[in-house]
């Protein structure tokens, strides 16, 4: 990217500092503003509507749409408040066909850990991992990046959530239990909790290949299950979107299709005209 204008920076310091976004999310909403100005050959503060109209209708993609859509409207709602601009752009998404998430059951998981040989510390760890990542909500990410000061009394603090956020969740005892037992046999020295064989901190492709061996699935689909299993536990929607991180309740209102298909499934077993 070339070098940036002094509005730019100052709109990077803004989603930085103020809006607390990660790192790989201001870099995209930087990307797309330079984008915009390379293709219209005008300065941002210039553009209209007609503009960036324009230059969106080059995107059949919805989901790329929206994403660029996302950082005009974050970039000129910030000018029409700092008084750079005196048309505020705002443009509506695009309707983009929602996907349900992938999630399993309690049953699948279980019976895929049970696979696990726990007689060695490899098994014991990757055994705790996918209870670890069940029982938490977290994202692969953080799991990762947990140290052993990060758990208290049952209770584990994400430091290092997306968008730099920290929050607590509770772990649930049979998780906590199978990671004492795999602390108890890792006697290489490290803060942090998951390892490989050769006491460095694990990394993501090592645990995608630990949960994609045992359950068939990728560590992010665990997080849908801790998710899922909630919601159709009858969780209250507000309490899900604490524990996952969500910054926005519409992230999580996702999962309430989950819900509702389960009431139908529920319906059409046990009602006599189902």
């Amino acid at each position: 990217m070339s070098s940036k204008s002094d509005l730019l920076v100052a709109f990077e310091e803004y989603l930085s500092v103020t809006k607390a976004l990660d790192t790989h999310t201001i870099y995209a909403y930087l990307s797309d503003l330079a984008q915009l100005e390379e293709q219209t050959g005008k300065k941002l503060t210039t553009l209209d509507t007609t503009d960036v109209l324009g230059f969106l209708a080059g995107f059949e993609n919805k989901r790329t749409l929206n994403r660029k859509l996302s950082s005009i409207n974050a970039f000129f709602a910030f000018c029409h408040k700092q008084d750079f601009t005196h048309e505020k752009i705002k443009i509506p998404m695009a309707k983009v066909p929602q996907n349900l998430p992938k999630y399993i059951s309690n049953e699948e998981i279980l019976d895929g850990i049970n696979q696990i040989d726990r007689s060695t510390v490899m098994g014991l760890r990757d055994y705790a991992l996918i209870l670890f990542l069940y029982a938490s909500g977290c994202r692969v990410s953080e799991a990762l990046s947990v140290q052993r000061t990060d758990i208290v009394e049952g209770w584990l603090k994400i430091r290092f959530a997306k968008g730099e956020k920290e929050r607590v969740v509770p772990l649930a005892p049979v998780a906590t239990q199978a990671l004492e037992l795999y602390l108890a046999e890792q006697t290489m020295a490290s803060p942090y909790l998951w390892l490989n064989y050769r006491g460095e901190q694990l990394s993501r492709i090592s645990a995608y290949k630990i949960v994609k061996k045992y359950l068939g699935v990728s560590p992010h689909v665990l997080r849908h299950s801790f998710a899922s299993s909630l919601i159709i536990g009858g969780a209250d929607l507000r309490v899900v979107q604490e524990l996952l991180g969500h910054s926005s309740l519409e992230t999580t209102q996702i999962y309430t299709h989950i819900q509702k298909q389960n009431l139908a499934d529920t319906m059409n077993r046990f009602h006599p005209l189902g």
